[in-house]
């Protein structure tokens, strides 16, 4: 439930100016009915009352007509202030820069095509987001809670203010248009109900979420997220890792540290224009040609072939997963007519 101290400035103005328009309306019946005024005077009357700029009248006003001013005043005065407050609020806030930027940011993600909508910006979704952001992909942040917006502001994200449960709030960034959606809320039954949400309005779009819970994978999938990333899993496996085979650890670490090093494991969907359709791994010559290893390969019905032979067959469809420098792995692409396509 909103308290009164968490208004925003317009939405003060916007209460407050109500409130006021209520007071004066019933202010100017009153004193056309209580007094001997006609529809202007009264209106003339209000105005130097709550305005406070004084008249001479007052010693022509009843008893009754006194006091009735003396509450027009107090109330009038009370409405006028909180307004005002509001208004002072708004500049000294910034807050009318805020919505000249809502507006821009508005127009901005209106023109977003494939990009990835990551809900929630908490540690994870920042870190997430930053990774991205450092992979070339265009983001747009969900995100409830206003700290966090702003954070997510100050660092250049496109970002908006809404439950990202919400079926207009997904409409608003763009759902339809979005390559990847990342359920990392904080809840897992949020992430559930998001996913499914999300599902419902883009059937082709990819869902990564977030479980805390091993029991929460399964409701997930069934709710239609493609991927489901467990924190606490993944860590520990990675500490696991650390302990029992360090090196290997360290390989790991150094591969997906992009800013340390251009060396990566990227995926190559094959298409159908691709001249690696219907090449053995041996005739690429990806290792001694392009100095790649060529990892695993996937087929379209999703089995995975960890360091296939020379003689395997690529198909359309497969998904190589390439380890190498950046530049081999574009000059490996060009090469055979691969277009740039994310998976």
């Amino acid at each position: 439930m909103r308290t009164h101290a968490s208004r925003t400035p317009v939405q003060r103005i916007a209460s407050g100016g109500v409130l006021l328009l209520f007071v004066f309306a019933i202010a100017v019946a009153g004193y056309r009915y209580l007094g001997d005024y006609g529809w202007l005077e009264s209106v003339w009357m209000v105005v130097i009352t709550i305005s406070t700029v004084g008249y001479s009248e007052s010693s022509s006003l009843s008893p009754g007509l006194q006091l009735y001013t003396v509450l027009v005043i107090l109330i009038g005065m009370s409405a006028a202030a909180y307004t005002f407050g509001g208004l002072i609020q708004l500049l000294l806030a910034g807050e009318i820069d805020r919505l000249i930027g809502l507006r821009r940011m508005t127009a901005e993600i209106a023109n977003m095509k494939d990009h990835v909508i990551i809900c929630g910006f908490g540690r994870m979704g920042q870190s997430l987001a930053e990774d991205l952001r450092s992979q070339g992909r265009v983001v747009v942040i969900i995100e409830l809670n206003a700290d966090r917006i702003r954070e997510a502001d100050v660092l250049g994200f496109a970002c908006l203010t809404g439950d990202a449960t919400e079926e207009n709030t997904l409409e608003s960034v763009g759902i339809v248009r979005a390559r990847t959606l990342v359920a990392a809320l904080s809840g897992d039954a949020e992430n559930v109900f998001l996913t499914l949400t999300a599902r419902n309005l883009n059937s082709k779009i990819q869902i990564v979420a977030r479980a805390e819970l091993r029991s929460t994978e399964k409701k997930l999938r069934q709710a239609g997220a493609d991927r489901v990333v467990m924190p606490t899993v993944v860590g520990s496996r990675q500490m696991a890792r650390v302990i029992t085979r360090p090196t290997t650890a360290d390989l790991m670490e150094l591969v997906s540290q992009r800013e340390f090093s251009d060396l990566e494991l990227d995926e190559l969907r094959v298409a159908e224009s691709s001249l690696l359709t219907g090449m053995s791994v041996g005739a690429t010559d990806a290792h001694r040609g392009h100095k790649l290893l060529i990892v695993a390969i996937q087929s379209r019905e999703g089995k995975l072939l960890f360091n296939p032979n020379a003689s395997q067959v690529i198909q359309v469809g497969d998904t190589l997963i390439l380890m190498g420098h950046i530049g081999d792995i574009q000059a490996f692409r060009e090469k055979f007519n691969q277009p740039v396509e994310s998976v």
